[in-house]
């Protein structure tokens, strides 16, 4: 995660006073003090950079360390807390007030939290602790919703996602195993979801862009009942997106008021404005490809059949244009490797009494019957 943390450092102004380090999350342990010095050393040495460590380690703290703390976070521009315990860190961060400061970072900067300090920015927290390792039986926490205050994104983040630290034991899911996760879901609320990420990876969440990038190692998760959708490292999905497959209603994204959906575009085909689908439908060429709007497109050229059965029309005047995009969709899915695409493109005109040719030259077509 070096790189990554060198990226989002680089748009904060150096010295100790923009770059802020809570230890809350491990402030009940022991070895706070060393953990504390390795977590500094590490972004001194490895990332680059000096950061100020803010001690907060209880909600007891004398009324003067509490003020420090808060000036040093309203003064931040990056805000880092990571392991521990996020049951230790809401509580702390309640009581002693600095839960409101925390959020109020990401108006003027980036807040990056790890581990139990990502638990805590949802609108529910799991208690790992107490369900993990005191065997207490599942429940949720209520969290900072930093990420729905923000992002207008309601969901329960839980990192560790694809954990297998248990071998003979399930520890997916922060240790809690599908299970208890099952569990824990039939208690949210209906309109939230469970926003899971792999070990080794993150999600940086751009409130300007309303994007989210996943990077690392692993995936992003959006698990929501019957829906369980997974994002690789490298994908950059919009805000309306999540939203959109979190309640299983999954639209073809249009950019303006011009763009048609499939549906639309299917409605000019029937009704003999070939040249204007054909407009449309290369303008959805650039949304996201996948099952689903696969399956439309196919069902928008099993019209072609129902055009070359209809006695009324020119059949090379109506089927020219429109397979002559199809061909030039087909033409760029083999270029990109896309060759789950092309085929089901060549397929589906092949149902339709369409064959294609493809020479070292061009790509021709006939109708067979």
């Amino acid at each position: 995660m070096v790189t990554p943390h060198q990226k989002i450092l680089a748009n904060v102004p150096a010295g100790e006073q923009a770059s802020v380090f809570l230890d809350t999350p491990f402030g009940f342990q022991e070895n706070a003090d060393e953990l504390s010095a390795r977590i500094v050393e590490y972004f001194k040495n490895s990332v680059g950079r000096d950061i100020q460590l803010v001690s907060m380690r209880t909600d007891t703290e004398p009324e003067v360390t509490i003020a420090r703390a808060v000036a040093a976070i309203k003064q931040a521009q990056w805000l880092f807390a990571g392991p521990g315990s996020p049951t230790y860190a809401l509580t702390t961060w309640l009581n002693s007030g600095l839960a409101n400061h925390i959020s109020d970072v990401l108006s003027r900067g980036s807040v990056v939290f790890a581990s139990a300090a990502a638990l805590t920015l949802g609108s529910h927290t799991v208690p790992v602790y107490e369900i993990y390792k005191v065997g207490q039986k599942p429940f949720w926490l209520t969290g900072l919703n930093i990420l729905e205050t923000h992002t207008g994104l309601k969901a329960a983040v839980i990192p560790h996602f694809d954990n297998t630290e248990g071998a003979n034991h399930d520890t997916r899911f922060c240790y809690l195993g599908e299970t208890r996760l099952a569990m824990l879901e039939q208690l949210l609320p209906a309109d939230t979801f469970v926003l899971g990420i792999d070990e080794h990876t993150g999600v940086s969440f751009d409130i300007d862009e309303k994007t989210a990038t996943v990077f690392g190692r692993g995936e992003l998760t959006l698990r929501k009942g019957a829906i369980n959708k997974t994002f690789a490292s490298g994908s950059v999905i919009t805000w309306d997106e999540i939203a959109a497959e979190v309640s299983g209603n999954r639209v073809i994204q249009v950019q303006d008021e011009n763009k048609s959906s499939i549906a639309e575009v299917s409605a000019l085909l029937m009704a003999g404005n070939v040249t204007q689908a054909v407009a449309e439908l290369l303008e959805l060429d650039t949304s996201e490809r996948d099952a689903s709007l696969r399956r439309e497109i196919h069902a928008v050229i099993s019209k072609l059949g129902d055009l070359a059965a209809t006695p009324k029309v020119d059949l090379v005047q109506i089927l020219s244009p429109f397979v002559e995009m199809l061909l030039r969709l087909r033409q760029s899915a083999r270029s990109d490797g896309r060759w789950a695409d092309a085929d089901i493109i060549r397929d589906a005109l092949l149902a339709q009494n369409i064959a294609i040719k493809d020479s070292a030259d061009a790509t021709t077509w006939e109708i067979t019957k």
